[in-house]
């Protein structure tokens, strides 16, 4: 030992607090002091260790005592890192035994009271779980994916590292350590924070959930009571909410169509009004504090805190930022979080229910990977546990950029959980009670046939009326040539859900329906001009496929559909008998775009051999009110102003010729009131899968980093714990040779 390191060992061992400061600094004084001398820096000691057991050294042959002393040393999780993964298979042979037996001990040091060597007993266990996925990685990239996977894991002739079969009963092992960790209810200095961590690296080892085998043994050991609990406890949850929602989000997730998932299982029974909350309430954080940070974008102040307000936020907001790579990391985020809201409400009948009955009792969540570490936490205190007015501003900001790939991904998860909550009987009423009124910010984007602010702040109203808004504002800025169908077939998809409950339970609501007509019509009249502009982006016969999808499903099926529904059932849901008048007056004033429909569909429709002439005939039909409603009012119209030699009239006098016109028979349409109810599986599959592999990698590389910066935060605390546990004779420790050389 050089004698330049005997002030520091001195320096280690004084006792006082006060003195520890000071200690601290003249460490690191010098230390730059010897990098700047030109002398080599001494290799610290806890890196002189891994070298020996990557050589196949045994460091025990002297000391009885290594592997406690040895955990009390702070480790370096880059090196060992490194070191782990530059074996190759003829080192790894030489130093298997260490390596095993390094990860055995790291395991059996969380049954020690000690919180320092387990802290780090846990960080280690975090890079052993890391190198080896990506030791799994680098085989697969080799050739065929799964024969080499198979055969690394199965533990092969040139394995280059541990391999799943050389630690299942050490897997089994950690996952009960990791369990009674967090299970414990006795306060203790025992990091639940990282045991979460870790567990976050076993089940985001793969980019393919489905992959992932080490997820068998969290499924094996099932964990959701002890994440029940921590969801139901405010304190527990402020720590560690957003870890605990990410991970069952995960969990659920893992082969879910192909067997019983227990996760699957306990979330959909869940009951426990406190554990419900508590997840609402984690979600409901990042939602609102995405909208905080676009409204400081914007130098505006919020006015909403609602989780309906949140999520038609994100959808808006994408288009007016100056900032777009920022805002699309903002909001791929959130895609964790969405999911797990996504999977609560599509699999939990008690969701919905649970949470608009009760208030927050309200600690926000840690918002871990989501949100800025210099930003505050929301008071959530005056909010629901999960605020609908702030899903909607969450869901209008996403709805801004219509030209990223990751928003449009984010803004169709949005509109599938909206499908959900609108087929809900529960979320309905709940949207459509008048004295459950919200005030919502929707974000609108800019255009140039428009003047508008930034935002548009409604007034005090049920949920079902913004939900219409934000609907509203999605088809009319979603227009594009680069025409997004699934996500119209959605959009209407919801609306056609919203009028259906309205005209069942005949519940009428203060809405400007208007709005909703011109927006509806002038969508028809998009697709009807870029018809051949749709013909010219992809083959002709996929094309064909779309084109009749979206005619037959979107004009026929959805849009015809909600004209037919208000046509005949409106006096079921209609708040006022002048909203009649005032839907066939639009009819009438758009009578150009229905003829040119028809004529259309006639084309497709006398074609002999074509592929969707039964969907076009079906049209035809639905389309009979309409034009036999256009039909008799031109008529009356046109003789009424013969008769008063007008040629050009007001809106005032169409409609009092309307009102005074009603003499017509129209046809009873069948099944406009019926729908395809919601079902994941199989054609969101695929979708859900890509989007899982976005939140595998994307908390596969926040957690592993937030482990290894754990020791910034825990040097010091490190060095106290040297100074007040230790150096004893029982830890018989050299403190001193932290920055030994070797």
């Amino acid at each position: 030992m050089p004698d330049s390191d005997g002030p520091i060992r001195s320096q280690l061992q004084l006792s006082s607090s006060s003195g520890l400061v000071f200690q601290f600094k003249s460490v690191a004084m010098a230390s730059r002091k010897r990098s700047g001398s030109g002398t080599k820096r001494p290799k610290e000691k806890v890196v002189h260790i891994y070298e020996l057991l990557c050589r196949g050294e045994d460091p025990r042959r002297q000391n009885a005592q290594f592997w406690e002393e040895f955990f009390l040393l702070q480790p370096n999780m880059d090196t060992l890192e490194c070191e782990l993964l530059k074996l190759t298979p003829e080192q790894y042979s030489c130093a298997k035994h260490n390596i095993q037996q390094f990860f055995t001990e790291c395991i059996n040091i969380l049954s020690t009271s000690s919180p320092k060597r387990i802290h780090n007993a846990l960080q280690t266990i975090g890079v052993f779980i890391h190198v080896l996925f990506r030791k799994l990685a680098t085989v697969g990239t080799g050739g065929n994916s799964s024969d080499s996977n198979n055969s690394a894991a199965s533990g092969g002739s040139s394995a280059s590292f541990l391999t799943i079969s050389d630690i299942e009963d050490e897997m089994r092992e950690l996952l009960k350590q990791l369990h009674e960790i967090l299970s414990c209810t006795i306060p203790s200095d025992r990091p639940k924070d990282l045991c979460l961590k870790i567990l976050l690296i076993i089940a985001t080892g793969m980019d393919n959930v489905n992959e992932n085998c080490l997820i068998e043994f969290i499924i094996g050991q099932n964990m959701f009571e002890v994440f029940k609990n921590m969801l139901s406890d405010s304190s527990l949850r402020n720590l560690h909410g957003h870890d605990v929602v990410t991970l069952l989000t995960i969990l659920v997730n893992y082969r879910k169509h192909e067997g019983s998932n227990p996760y699957v299982v306990e979330l959909s029974l869940l009951a426990d009004e406190f554990a419900l909350n508590g997840y609402g309430q984690v979600i409901s954080c990042v939602l609102t504090m995405f909208c905080k940070q676009h409204l400081l974008s914007l130098t505006e102040l919020p006015t909403s805190s609602s989780w309906f307000s949140s999520l038609s936020s994100i959808v808006g907001n994408m288009f007016i930022s100056d900032d777009l790579c920022y805002r699309s990391q903002q909001i791929r985020a959130n895609n964790a979080l969405l999911l797990a809201l996504y999977e609560a409400i599509h699999l939990n009948r008690n969701f919905i229910t649970t949470l608009a009955h009760t208030q927050a009792d309200s600690t926000p969540p840690s918002p871990c990977n989501t949100l800025n570490i210099n930003d505050g936490i929301p008071d959530l205190s005056a909010a629901a546990i999960l605020d609908a007015s702030q899903y909607s501003t969450n869901f209008s900001i996403v709805m801004q950029d219509h030209k990223s790939e990751l928003s449009a991904i984010n803004l169709k998860l949005c509109l599938l959980i909206l499908t959900c909550i609108a087929e809900d009987q529960y979320a309905n009423s709940m949207m459509h009670d008048n004295n459950l009124t919200f005030k919502v910010s929707l974000h609108r984007a800019h255009m140039r046939h428009r003047k508008l602010t930034s935002e548009k702040v409604s007034k005090p109203q049920p949920l079902a009326t913004t939900l219409l808004d934000l609907l509203v504002e999605f088809i009319v800025s979603h227009l594009l040539k680069k025409f997004p169908i699934e996500l119209y077939l959605l959009c209407i998809g919801i609306i056609h859900r919203v009028i259906i409950y309205q005209k069942r339970c005949r519940v009428r609501i203060a809405y400007h329906w208007k709005e909703l007509w011109t927006a509806m019509i002038n969508l028809l009249k998009f697709l009807i001009y870029q018809e051949q502009n749709l013909m010219k982006r992809c083959n002709i016969f996929e094309l064909a496929l779309q084109v009749k999808n979206a005619f037959a499903n979107t004009a026929e099926t959805l849009v015809i559909n909600i004209f037919n529904l208000f046509i005949t059932y409106g006096d079921t849901f209609l708040a006022t008998t002048n909203s009649y008048d005032e839907l066939y007056y639009e009819l009438n004033r758009e009578e150009k775009v229905f003829c040119e429909l028809h004529a259309m569909v006639l084309r497709y429709a006398s074609i002999q051999d074509c592929d969707y002439k039964e969907d076009s005939i079906r049209l035809l039909n639905a389309l009979s009110n309409i034009l036999a409603i256009i039909k008799h009012f031109q008529m009356k119209i046109k003789e009424w102003l013969a008769s008063q030699s007008l040629s050009t009239p007001t809106e005032q006098q169409i409609l009092e010729q309307i009102q005074k016109n009603y003499d017509l028979t129209l046809k009873l349409q069948d099944s406009l009131d019926q729908y395809e109810r919601y079902s994941e599986r199989p054609k969101h599959i695929l979708f859900f899968a890509n989007l899982m592999k976005e939140v595998m990698m994307d908390t596969r590389k926040t957690v592993y980093y937030l482990v290894k910066e754990s020791n910034k935060g825990t040097f010091i605390e490190c060095l106290c714990g040297a100074v007040t546990d230790g150096p004893t004779t029982a830890d018989g420790v050299d403190v001193g040779m932290l920055h030994s050389s070797s």
